[in-house]
């Protein structure tokens, strides 16, 4: 496997603050609004959003559109690209 440095860099950068690992532990429990996100955290709605789009350029999370409400969810397939990134990682210092 092939390292993309631009994707490595989304990949970490997601896990790389306490609020966006405190969103995530919240979105595996279970799909969440942003304003329910928000009601859970101690940030502003700007500062939120900024950490939003991260996770969701990382693809750790998705979003989608629920009327008109904005969902967001862990994304299965972005959880086992961070892995796989990892295990790719360890590989290159056994």
């Amino acid at each position: 496997m092939v390292l993309n440095a631009e994707q490595t860099l989304k990949v970490f950068k997601a896990f790389d603050d306490v609020n966006r690992i405190k969103i995530i532990n919240l979105l595996a429990i279970e799909q969440m609004t942003g304003c329910k996100i928000l009601e859970k955290m101690d940030v502003s709605q700007p500062t939120l959003s900024h950490h939003m789009k991260i996770l969701c350029d990382s693809g750790i999370v998705n979003r989608h559109k629920n009327g008109k409400w904005t969902m967001y969810s862990l994304s299965p397939e972005g959880i086992e690209k961070a892995i796989n990134l990892l295990a790719c990682l360890k590989g290159l210092y056994n």
